[in-house]
């Protein structure tokens, strides 16, 4: 059950008849893993906490750096050569103690991914590369558990919602297939702050609706943001049977 000062502290979201008590409950039984803790990470750890995820399983392997926190909010210039890991534990904790906090500061490879994916109920990717998002889009997969998907590069997001669960949802490899060499990072590239912090913004929202049970997940669907001129586009996804990822899974 909820406590008084969790009925108080989640007040306002319980009033959403789209969540109310029962969505409440869910999101404090839910485990959700995010992979990555930078720019798409900080603000997905940060409303998954406020939000009341019951335990948030938190990978990263990586140092804060001064050129982080121009968009990576969750941590602070007192940080700067702490892991990633612990800066966000600090943040997360003060933040709401009634979270349970799962620290992963060692880089996953498939074999490490199967069991730390196979432990929660959700997961986000808010990593920065393909090598990643394809390794956690496998493991997802064969475990059978959501994926919430997030990229932004200049001025450009991309998200969307991959759910091995629903037999006519596509994954990541049915829509980006084996990826690009020429892909860029925010380091070569660059990345406006708010851009990553409302992609990852959705990405949090993404997670609740498919936790606590409400409203229409972005499952078979692509949003593309363009910053420069606030626009949003949609693009309809669909599942490709010869997948080599998830074909198998659906016969």
């Amino acid at each position: 059950m909820l406590s008084d000062g969790e009925l108080l502290r989640y007040s306002r979201q319980i009033l959403l008849a789209q969540v109310d008590i029962a969505g409440q409950l869910r999101l404090k039984d839910a485990r959700v893993l995010i992979v990555g803790l930078g720019g798409l990470g900080s603000p997905v750890a940060l409303y998954l906490a406020a939000a009341g995820v019951g335990e948030l399983h938190l990978a990263d392997f990586d140092q804060v750096d001064l050129s982080n926190l121009q968009r990576q909010v969750l941590h602070d210039e007192s940080r700067i050569g702490q892991g990633k890991v612990d800066s966000a534990l600090q943040r997360l904790a003060a933040l709401n103690p009634e979270v349970r906090l799962v620290p992963l500061r060692e880089a996953l490879d498939a074999d490490s991914l199967a069991a730390r994916i196979a432990a929660v109920d959700l997961v986000l990717d808010c990593s920065d590369n393909f090598t990643t998002r394809a390794a956690v889009n496998a493991a997802c997969v064969a475990a059978g558990r959501p994926l919430v998907s997030g990229a932004a590069i200049r001025l450009e997001g991309q998200l969307s919602v991959f759910d091995p669960r629903r037999a006519d949802s596509p994954c990541y490899h049915c829509l980006y297939g084996e990826g690009s060499e020429a892909e860029l990072s925010c380091s070569e590239a660059g990345v406006l702050g708010p851009v990553v912090g409302l992609v990852g913004s959705l990405q949090a929202l993404e997670a609740l609706k498919l936790l606590a049970g409400f409203g229409e997940p972005l499952v078979g669907r692509l949003l593309l943001v363009d910053a420069a001129s606030s626009r949003f586009r949609e693009l309809r996804v669909k599942r490709d049977p010869g997948c080599p990822v998830c074909g198998a899974r659906h016969g």
